[in-house]
């Protein structure tokens, strides 16, 4: 894990929603589906990296960078990330470890003396059948 001090600013388009019941996988996938439906139906070129942002109030964004602006009528939403300071850790692995891998993160940091706030960042690069060699990066914001 490395803590960075220096900004970050990612611009995404996709789709927010509130996570019922705190189950953010499934309404992250929900979301992130509904993006790729829009993003295809209309040929947005784009860089083909999911990121998913976790807010206040069960609030999750899921979304993707694209190459060029879109144009007004897809319906995606427009996000600014900006992160000032944060915590930034490589999980290559199953995706289903990522939310232990997010809480040992979040243990480590608190146990530094850090805390950590939204939002939380994940973002899903370099797909693979072989779920050993999945990269995740996961980005925790720190006050």
């Amino acid at each position: 894990m490395e803590i960075i001090n220096k900004n970050l600013t990612s611009e995404i388009y996709g789709f927010s929603g509130i996570a019922v019941n705190k189950d953010y996988a499934v309404t992250a996938f929900k979301l992130m589906d509904k993006m790729w439906q829009t993003i295809k139906s209309n040929n947005i070129k784009n860089k083909g990296i999911n990121i998913w942002v976790y807010e206040p109030n069960e609030n999750v964004f899921a979304g993707v960078e694209l190459n060029d602006m879109p144009e007004a009528n897809t319906g995606l939403e427009h996000k600014i990330i900006t992160l000032t300071k944060y915590a930034y850790y490589k999980h290559i692995g199953s995706y289903k470890l990522i939310k232990q891998a997010g809480l040992n993160m979040r243990d480590e940091l608190r146990g530094k003396g850090f805390e950590t706030v939204f939002p939380y960042v994940e973002i899903y690069r370099h797909w693979t059948n072989d779920e050993t060699k999945l990269e995740t990066e996961l980005l925790m914001c720190l006050k």
